[in-house]
């Protein structure tokens, strides 16, 4: 038989030199909506949730031996299952109480990740009042929120993203160094724009309100973005982490993705106008991307908490 042929692959159960590697599954993206309805005020948490397990899979990878893995449908009915039995104050605590069912029922689950995204809701305003039970979708940003358990250690991420915000002013670049390739003009006014998507991880046992820390964390970051005269995104980007961790305690670290939304000046003068930085055009892509980390000094690391979370360094 000729190479590749399958008489010529190792046997099943040949394990010399192969090893499986870090591994998890789930169900990803279950939308799940809870109307809290025991008054006549209504709330409404809406969610995007997925689950992902950790564990003692290796048979199942090597010979197809399902006998340890919960399917990823049952995980799927946990979850509506749990919005009802408990209900969703915040995603962190929706997504511990998962994370907490998952490996102490399941014993040959060691640990997990959990995420989730939340999509706001607000009341539709009726004779200057929020509606009892009819809202429209808020467009700011989407929350998002994570939770990992590893070695019996739990880790919580609260975060955001999709928040895009703009200073008109306010914003320089110069003095980057200059080569043979360098074509970009240096400038001390022009639009600084981004799409913000930040995580921030809590201190371990730090009984944190989440959403009374998301709230803050979030006005922080506007107030301070709009506040710093920037020489750069990357200053931006370390101005904003250092105040919200001077501000809330409960914080240990916040990491950020930011793209540079370039806005670039329009030549008018083929049609005879003047271009006081007033029209732009915007672009699209190659664009900058930034990747940064500010955490507290002398702060323990958790690796295990940023693991497999696309975009982070």
């Amino acid at each position: 038989m000729g190479t590749g042929d399958i008489e010529d692959r190792p046997a099943a159960g040949d394990r010399s030199g192969i090893v499986l590697g870090s591994n998890q599954y789930g169900k990803a993206e279950v939308r799940v909506v809870r109307i809290e309805r025991d008054t006549a005020r209504h709330r409404i948490a809406d969610l995007n949730v997925t689950s992902l397990l950790r564990g003692d899979y290796e048979e199942c990878y090597r010979g197809g031996d399902n006998a340890h893995v919960l399917a990823t449908d049952t995980q799927k009915n946990t979850i509506y299952a749990f919005a009802k039995e408990y209900g969703i104050s915040s995603p962190e605590e929706f997504l511990l109480t998962l994370g907490r069912h998952f490996t102490g029922s399941v014993p040959w689950t060691t640990g997990g990740r959990w995420e989730a995204e939340q999509f706001g809701w607000e009341r539709i305003p009726v004779q200057g009042r929020g509606h009892d039970h009819s809202f429209v979708r808020t467009g700011q940003e989407v929350r998002t929120a994570a939770v990992t358990i590893a070695d019996g250690v739990e880790h919580v991420l609260g975060g955001l993203k999709d928040l895009l915000v703009l200073k008109s002013t306010g914003s320089e670049f110069h003095g980057f160094p200059r080569d043979k390739y360098t074509t970009l003009p240096e400038t001390t006014d022009r639009i600084l724009a981004t799409s913000v998507t930040a995580r921030w991880r809590f201190l371990p046992a730090a009984g944190a309100d989440y959403d009374a820390s998301y709230a803050a964390v979030k006005a922080l970051l506007l107030e301070t973005f709009a506040q710093t005269h920037s020489l750069s995104l990357q200053q931006t980007i370390f101005a904003i982490g250092e105040r919200i961790l001077q501000e809330r305690a409960e914080l240990a670290e916040i990491r950020f993705v930011m793209p540079n939304k370039h806005h670039y000046l329009m030549d008018l003068g083929p049609f005879g106008l003047q271009n006081n930085n007033e029209v732009f055009i915007v672009g699209d892509r190659p664009y900058g991307l930034m990747n940064t980390a500010v955490t507290r000094a002398g702060q323990a690391e958790a690796p295990a908490a940023w693991e497999w979370l696309a975009g982070f360094c």
